[in-house]
């Protein structure tokens, strides 16, 4: 049995919103990974292992709720790099994946998720569509191998296509499988890893990669049935250009989320990636049936995608999320860098009260686990888990500020982790990732670049 207390931080930022995000200079102590109490000047037990923060703020464990880890070899690639989506996807991704090998998948989620790790990030969702013949669920099999060994939760999106497009239509490289086959799949990784109840470490979810692009519309009600059935979740991408408005309207005289809501792809078990061209009606739509978001502001950024209208949809009482997105269209998979660009984005057209930090750090850790949804997992009070990161702010980019606690949001940059617990077992220590040599996975890194260029 595990007991920590950890004392003297600068700040503590709780996740919640409201009078109860900030908790002040409190101690906080963890037994067994879970969080039992919160104070100032708790007296340490004789069994505690005191973890000092002192210069420290303390945040939940960031929840990432979109990602594709396998692109964390396929950085800053320059065929792709000044490209819109549908050009960058036929130059970067689509031309690699049957490259793709359950080694070099190994590689990406290690780099990835260290990358998460040193950022303090405890929770990922990988929304995962490498199946190439070769590599199937062996890929799968991979990621949760990863995350296990660095101690990540993991929710692994199990991307699929059933649709071969036509010439005018999306670009998209994948295998299109039987809708009975990606059921089958999705439910023998059910009965393998999804984990239930508090807490949990590994779940399933079902993600065909687009419901308008990939899969045709027959498919979608019968692959929500069964994850339903299944009691699985469902993701996937949804209005990241103005082309899946265009598309819908074209092909079926509606918008995006009016074309999810006659498959049954809307409810508090949905949500989607980016939702960056959306209409009134449409988040009127999303926020009666409790649909979420992953907001990926610097993948939209950097795609030339546009910008979610995401603090118009909080207003409405849509749950939102941030996601990093793939690396191979962020170049980075960094989530003290998306909050920060969350943080500062909104501001440029809705003012400086647009997007507060107490906003941006609920989005990323509760907010995360309700899209999840996870249970006793994403704020900081007795009874949660002991997911966590202390902040180490002794660098000069935090010096001279009056407020401490907004440092990683506000500031940006690469703040050092000085602790960071998931289920209150130490992940990074002083900046380091025990167990990772990190020489080592960068030769490995280097080779893969190599291999896939």
């Amino acid at each position: 049995m595990s007991a920590y207390l950890i004392h003297d931080a600068e700040a503590v930022m709780t996740g919640h919103l409201g009078a109860e995000a900030r908790a002040g200079r409190v101690d906080i102590r963890v037994r067994d990974g879970v969080i039992t109490e919160m104070g100032q000047d708790l007296p340490p037990h004789a069994d505690d292992e005191r973890l000092d923060a002192r210069g420290c703020v303390v945040y939940p464990g960031w929840i990432n709720t979109h990602h594709h880890l396998f692109q964390s070899l396929l950085k800053g690639i320059p065929g792709g790099i000044n490209q819109p989506l549908s050009k960058w996807l036929g130059a970067v991704p689509q031309p690699r994946l049957e490259r793709m090998t359950p080694e070099l998948v190994r590689i990406a989620a290690t780099v990835g998720l260290a990358e998460l790790l040193l950022s303090g990030t405890t929770t990922c969702a990988d929304h995962h569509y490498v199946y190439a013949p070769g590599i199937g669920a062996e890929g799968t099999a991979a990621l949760f191998e990863v995350a296990e060994e660095l101690g990540v939760r993991l929710v692994v999106c199990r991307g699929a296509a059933t649709l071969v497009p036509g010439p005018n239509d999306f670009p998209q490289s994948m295998k299109p499988e039987t809708v009975g086959g990606v059921i089958r799949e999705v439910e023998t990784l059910s009965t393998r890893y999804h984990q239930r109840g508090p807490r949990p470490l590994r779940q399933v979810v079902m993600a065909p990669t687009t419901p308008t692009f990939s899969v045709r519309p027959a498919d979608l009600r019968p692959l929500a049935e069964a994850a339903r059935a299944m009691g699985l979740r469902l993701h996937t991408h949804l209005s990241e250009t103005k082309d899946y408005v265009t598309h819908c309207r074209e092909r079926h005289n509606c918008t995006p989320v009016e074309f999810c809501a006659r498959h049954d792809w809307l409810g508090p078990d949905v949500w989607f990636a980016h939702m960056v061209h959306a209409t009134d009606e449409e988040l009127r739509l999303m926020a009666q049936t409790g649909t979420g978001v992953s907001h990926c502001p610097q993948s939209n950024c950097r795609l030339g995608s546009g910008m979610a209208r995401v603090p118009n949809m909080a207003a409405a009482g849509i749950p939102i999320s941030l996601g990093v997105d793939g690396a191979a269209g962020n170049e980075a998979a960094d989530m003290i860098q998306e909050v920060h660009m969350a943080w500062l984005l909104h501001r440029a057209l809705g003012g400086p009260d647009a997007t507060k930090v107490e906003d941006v750090i609920h989005w990323a850790t509760a907010g995360g686990a309700q899209v999840l949804g996870f249970e006793g997992v994403g704020v900081l009070a007795p009874g949660m888990a002991a997911d966590l990161a202390v902040y180490d702010l002794g660098q000069p980019r935090y010096f001279g500020l009056h407020d401490p606690a907004v440092a990683p949001v506000v500031a940006g940059g690469s703040a050092k982790v000085r602790h960071l617990l998931m289920d209150g077992t130490p992940r990074v220590v002083n900046g380091t990732i025990p167990g990772l040599d990190l020489d080592r996975l960068q030769a490995l890194a280097a080779e893969a670049v190599t291999r896939l260029h």
